[in-house]
């Protein structure tokens, strides 16, 4: 069977909401009215750290789809200055979030056992984009929210090959900044990083043979699989990952920014970022020729995301090992094609309605547990009850 990333269609059910007029559709996303209704006609389970449980209206997949939002709409009326990335929360909401996290990956992992049969994740991308809300690729809610994801692999096997040319596959190769001019830069600098529950993988055991996906990137494996998922270490591993990620772009977009510009005065590896990366010349060489380009490119240096940009994830490798990953983020990427699969979304009530009992049914079961957890309050809505 030949490798390469796969396209495939998934139903959805159209939403009844109308955006008013004037108003572009990513600015009424990112609104409080939009995420009541969120919350209201697909809400799930909430609890006092702002943690909102749904379903997602247009998901990946109707085998498995649900996200966690931290769900500061109400209290951070401006979109900008909500909380986007892990290192933005608070600790004690990232403490219930992880838990919540773990609960819902160990219930992926016993509903879908086999890696043969099932491909599974659960991750992040970065939103806080730098260009305006109405600007074409800015998510469509600009808060920190995790997904959870299963896709039949039979469905993937079966699916055709998507377009490896398609610019939001950008995790390697030829799309990606990073890794076509600094690789070895930036794997040298996660190694450098102080890391125990997390093991460096190679290229073979990170990659899904069905896809060839993910692609050249930093990857690790989770030793003790997901029984470290209860471990708090394994936690703060996870965020070491991402602490790691943004000194590399940080310092990395300021020097394409400024020439010779101090480390940024946020960097939390200040030892590393000096000596791996301000003392590189492969490293400054790339910065120079961004640099150089977006002096006289005006549309590539207007694409720049001077923020960092990411997506970070936890998947089921094909021995059923859990690895993560780091990648840049693209414009209007999903997380999904970190792995390959690009998902074109339809909307197809008739054919939703016949995989929305078995989804359902699902969701509820994590909310249980969650709930049992003392992990929040269930929600009622008009497709389900509060208990």
């Amino acid at each position: 069977m030949q490798t390469g990333p796969r396209e495939i269609t998934t139903p959805f059910r159209p939403i009844p909401l109308d955006v008013p007029e004037g108003m572009a559709p990513n600015e009424f996303f990112n609104s409080t009215e939009n995420l009541n209704d969120l919350e209201n006609n697909n809400g799930l389970l909430r609890n006092p750290e702002n943690l909102l449980l749904y379903r997602k209206a247009l998901g990946h997949s109707n085998l498995f789809d649900t996200s966690i939002i931290y769900n500061t709409s109400q209290c951070i009326l401006n979109p900008l200055g909500r909380p986007v990335r892990r290192t933005q929360v608070p600790d004690n909401v990232k403490h219930v979030w992880n838990r919540m996290n773990q609960i819902i990956i160990d219930y992926m992992l016993e509903l879908f056992p086999d890696p043969a049969d099932t491909l599974i994740l659960a991750g992040e991308a970065s939103l806080d984009a730098t260009w305006p809300l109405t600007s074409p690729g800015v998510p469509s809610i600009r808060m920190l929210h995790n997904h959870f994801i299963a896709f039949d692999m039979e469905q993937l096997r079966n699916a055709k090959l998507a377009d490896s040319d398609n610019p939001n596959l950008t995790d390697g190769g030829q799309h990606s900044l990073f890794q076509q001019h600094m690789r070895d830069v930036y794997r040298d600098f996660f190694e450098g990083l102080d890391l125990h529950v997390l093991k460096l993988a190679d290229d073979d055991s990170s990659t899904i043979a069905l896809t060839g996906y993910p692609q050249g990137l930093p990857s690790w494996e989770i030793q003790g699989g997901a029984e470290s998922l209860r471990d708090i270490r394994f936690w703060r591993e996870y965020d070491v990952i991402l602490k790691g990620f943004i000194d590399f772009y940080r310092t990395f977009f300021t020097q394409v920014s400024t020439r010779n510009a101090p480390m940024p005065k946020t960097a939390w590896f200040p030892d590393q970022v000096e000596s791996k990366l301000l003392f590189n010349n492969e490293f400054l060489a790339t910065a120079k020729m961004v640099r150089d380009r977006c002096i006289t490119d005006a549309k590539y240096a207007n694409a720049i995301r001077w923020q960092p940009a990411f997506k970070q994830l936890i998947y089921r490798n094909d021995d059923g090992k859990l690895i993560v990953t780091i990648s840049q983020n693209s414009i209007g990427n999903a997380i999904t094609e970190l792995l390959g699969v690009v998902v074109k979304r339809t909307p197809d009530a008739a054919a939703y309605e016949k995989d929305e009992p078995a989804l359902i049914e699902k969701l509820l079961e994590i909310r249980r547990r969650l709930i049992r957890a003392d992990l929040g309050e269930g929600i009622e809505t008009a497709s389900w009850g509060k208990d």
